[in-house]
């Protein structure tokens, strides 16, 4: 059974040219949505998705009215493949029960698993630069210099328990048992 999915990224554009495509393609049923691509949750989307099932075949108008990024789309078209779930996108000539469809699905999932190792591989170079620059990677410290040095001294005149002195610094107490086991590895503490 062709099951069809349309969606429009706002309420004031119209569905009807998607529906009356979807339907002279064979679609029996066909899930509706108004909604951005860019939304994490796309209910109408997700129940397409569950009433598919092995046999079927998920249509759509156009390839960026399924997936909200390349990564996302062949997330889905793997799902679909796996599921043994043919689709097809009418307006990208896009078929996976052809040949060429099935060639033209591959490649797309080739050209986005190089997109992710480029991403991951200068994202990676990004931060050996940083480092080498000497520029401190990650969350900033949760206390500061003057604060330790307080804590220190609180510590060392042995009245308060570490809670209170947490309670006292306005820090957690994992924080402070953090930067005293950091500052007695140092030999400060």
């Amino acid at each position: 059974m062709k099951i069809g999915y349309a969606r429009v990224s706002t309420e004031d554009q119209n569905l009807d040219l998607q529906i009356d495509l979807l339907t002279k393609d064979g679609c029996r049923k066909i899930f509706k949505e108004k909604m951005t691509g860019k939304t994490g949750s796309r209910p109408a989307l997700n129940r397409a998705l569950m009433v598919l099932k092995e046999g079927d075949m998920l249509v759509v108008w156009k390839l960026d009215r399924l997936g909200r990024s390349l990564k996302n789309l062949i997330n889905i078209l793997q799902d679909l493949e796996a599921r043994k779930i043919g689709f097809r996108s009418i307006a990208d000539g896009i078929d996976t029960e052809t040949a060429t469809g099935r060639l033209l699905f591959h490649v797309i999932g080739a050209i986005a698993e190089f997109e992710c190792v480029q991403i991951s591989e200068r994202t990676k170079a990004g931060l050996q630069a940083a480092k080498r620059r000497g520029k401190r990677l990650g969350r900033p410290p949760s206390i500061s210099a003057s604060q330790i040095a307080l804590a220190k001294q609180l510590v060392q005149e042995g009245e308060l328990s570490n809670a209170d002195i947490a309670a006292r610094l306005k820090i957690g107490k994992t924080t402070l048992w953090r930067a005293m086991k950091q500052e007695a590895s140092s030999s400060i503490f």
